[in-house]
């Protein structure tokens, strides 16, 4: 299995699900359904890569600060991402790659602005031999 992605109700904001055979994997899977939220990311190229790095106390955080970190260079840049690559990832500290392009309002979707990530519903575990890492995204 690949990384992958999916959503849960949660009132007015939405709930994120990573999952994959691995860890790297489920938080790709994270950062796929984060920018998918914003963007139709079918439509984005993965023309531009950006240095990411971020650290926390523990795992749950660490995902936290992963996508909290992926918003900010996004918003920074004006870009959005498609593709994601993480060499490093332990129990506090990530280092990886998101892809993507310059956010073209024109040739992009644009569906909801996100916030945050939140730690609302937030967890990072192994079911059935799958990993899972979600949370709940402010929008």
């Amino acid at each position: 299995m690949s990384a992958s992605f999916d959503y849960f109700e949660h009132g007015a904001d939405i709930g994120i699900v990573g999952m994959g055979d691995t860890l790297k994997e489920a938080f790709i899977g994270g950062a796929l359904a984060l920018f998918n939220v914003m963007v139709d990311i079918k439509s984005v190229k993965p023309i531009l890569r950006v240095e990411i790095s971020c650290a926390a106390f523990n795992i749950e955080e660490l995902f936290i600060e992963w996508l909290n970190t992926l918003i900010a260079e996004a918003d920074m840049r004006d870009m959005v991402f498609r593709e994601f690559e993480i060499d490093l990832l332990d129990e506090e500290r990530l280092h990886g790659y998101a892809l993507g392009e310059r956010l073209d309002p024109k040739r992009h979707s644009l569906k909801s602005e996100v916030k945050a990530a939140t730690y609302s519903m937030l967890s990072v575990e192994s079911v059935d031999d799958l990993f899972v890492a979600k949370c709940v995204v402010d929008v």
